[in-house]
């Protein structure tokens, strides 16, 4: 983090039980993960920003979301570990729907920042401002819904 000057690093596959918040040096990692060991989200905040964290909540194994303080408008970082594409569809729909949960957690003028891995493909076509043209091969499904 230190190297490449971030202040937030998101983590996928932490595969830790449970859900909790550890200090790790001047760094504050908060994770949600399941049971068995398997998917698991994180997001690790440098000791400037974690100044800022005011609270946080695990939303499942797949969704984390904190809240910072920040200005002009507070902000809500999603942290996110979407099923493969190999995933029944009922999972991926499950995921969306914890993905929807978090607008109960997140106030409506507060700036949402979404990242993580969605295992989709978004494609090298320029769509408005929102995908540009350094994409790689053909929107999937799960790129259209992305996007």
């Amino acid at each position: 983090m230190k190297r490449m000057k971030l202040n937030i690093l998101e983590l996928a596959e932490v595969r830790w039980k449970e859900a909790g918040s550890m200090k790790l040096g001047s760094k504050i990692l908060i994770y949600s993960g399941g049971h068995p060991h398997e998917r698991g989200v994180g997001i690790l905040f440098n000791v400037t920003t974690a100044k800022s964290l005011r609270s946080w909540c695990p939303i499942s194994d797949r969704v984390v979301v904190a809240k910072l303080i920040a200005k002009p408008l507070n902000l809500g970082i999603i942290q996110v570990y979407a099923p493969t594409s190999d995933s029944e569809g009922v999972e991926v729909e499950k995921f969306y729907e914890e993905i929807e949960k978090v607008k109960d957690y997140l106030k409506f003028q507060d700036t949402k920042i979404v990242m993580g891995d969605f295992n989709a493909k978004v494609g090298d076509e320029r769509v408005e401002d929102v995908v540009g043209p350094s994409g790689i091969g053909t929107v999937n499904e799960r790129g259209s819904r992305l996007i």
